[in-house]
């Protein structure tokens, strides 16, 4: 077995194992106190992210669409990671072991690392889907940004005019922190330190007033 991870036409797997033992300790760390799992899922497309009604992939390219496929955003990000590359390593010891015990040498690194890729990403799929439907739903906070619109804020950093945003903080309904962009919806000047209410957004900038 040892000579089988470390054998060079094996790296890309071994090394997808190794990598996969330290995120499964950071999972476990995740599941007692929390967090790392939302750290590391607000660097998904919005598109991706499961709100309570829908899944929002409709209007999305080709690669959004893809990894939506892979469930993608429909698990935590951090799970998913390992599944992936519990599979991927998993897959290509095996085809290489097999493939060396009838050719009696080992695929290339680059090719048999292709081929796995390819071959590994439905099994990937379906154990994401497996895991999608035993996981609980309502413990869940990951939340499309457009839900924010509403909400009351601060801005904590700078003041924001016409053409120039400043930047606010607000708590959504499950109690989590967001930092967002904003500028006045109407001509006039938000100070910092100001109590505001988000009316709308625009690409990445949310619009506000001042909080009656």
């Amino acid at each position: 077995m040892w000579a089988l991870l470390t054998q060079p036409e094996n790296i890309t797997f071994s090394v997808s194992l190794m990598i996969m033992l330290m995120l499964g300790v950071l999972e476990i760390i995740n599941l007692l106190i929390g967090g790392v799992s939302d750290w590391l899922d607000q660097f998904l497309p919005e598109s991706l992210i499961e709100t309570p009604t829908d899944l929002n992939v409709d209007s999305s390219g080709a690669f959004v669409s893809f990894l939506s496929w892979l469930y993608v955003g429909r698990v935590p990000l951090l799970m998913w990671l390992v599944v992936f590359l519990a599979v991927f390593g998993i897959t290509g010891l095996v085809l290489q072991n097999i493939w060396f015990g009838v050719a009696e040498y080992y695929l290339s690194v680059w090719l048999a690392t292709g081929i796995v890729l390819i071959a590994s990403l439905p099994l990937v799929r379906w154990v994401s889907q497996v895991l999608y439907k035993v996981l609980p739903k309502d413990e869940t906070t990951a939340i499309h940004s457009d839900t924010l619109v509403g909400l009351a804020a601060e801005i904590v950093l700078g003041d924001a005019c016409q053409g120039s945003a400043a930047q606010a903080k607000l708590k959504d309904q499950f109690g989590q922190i967001h930092y967002v962009m904003v500028e006045p919806d109407q001509d006039e000047i938000l100070s910092q330190g100001s109590e505001i209410l988000l009316v709308s957004k625009e690409g990445t900038i949310f619009k506000a007033i001042l909080k009656a």
